[in-house]
């Protein structure tokens, strides 16, 4: 074989768009788009330290090592740019696309979910989180009504992965957005 053929190719794929838009953004713009995707500060100065990101996955990693390492603190931080399942953020689409679930539920099943929201936040201080996309509105019902009984130390690990889940769903659309800024 000769030494030609054992050189990198350069058929390293470029990083998506979007990515590459994020990575070479300003502080301010990348760290407000951050803050769109999860609204701990401490994890989007991680994020934004570790600048620029190769791949999508490369992102990921960063963004579940940050949340790894978030205090009680940041997550509530993190849960309070969080609205109630099945009350998205008025004219917010990203709230109202990722609890679509809810949006066809019975009344019946919304004063449910309010009911069980309430008694959850009462509990643990918090909203209920979970990563609603693609779950209907019964899905999200059960789990709240199953999490209910949980100690706040098991629920704050369950809030953490549930925070990871979304933050990656964010990521990918800040990262595959082919047009305008690095949101």
């Amino acid at each position: 074989m000769s030494s030609r053929s054992r050189r990198p190719t350069g058929d390293t794929p470029a990083p998506p768009a979007g990515l590459t838009r994020f990575n070479t953004a300003d502080d301010g713009t990348a760290r407000a788009a951050l803050h769109e995707v999860c609204a701990s500060r401490a994890w989007g100065e991680r994020i934004l330290a570790r600048r620029p990101y190769a791949t999508t996955d490369a992102l990921f990693a960063a963004s579940d090592a940050a949340m790894a390492e978030l205090t009680a603190d940041d997550l509530a931080e993190a849960m309070a740019g969080h609205p109630p399942i099945g009350r998205p953020k008025p004219g917010d689409p990203t709230s109202h696309r990722e609890q679509s679930g809810m949006a066809g539920a019975s009344d019946a099943l919304k004063a449910e979910m309010l009911e069980l929201n309430l008694a959850y936040q009462e509990k643990f201080g918090h909203v209920f989180l979970i990563c609603a996309s693609g779950r209907t509105g019964e899905q999200m019902r059960d789990a709240v009504r199953n999490r209910i009984d949980h100690t706040p130390q098991q629920e704050r690990e369950i809030v953490r992965t549930e925070l990871g889940k979304i933050n990656r769903i964010r990521l990918t659309r800040i990262a595959e957005n082919a047009e305008g800024d690095a949101a």
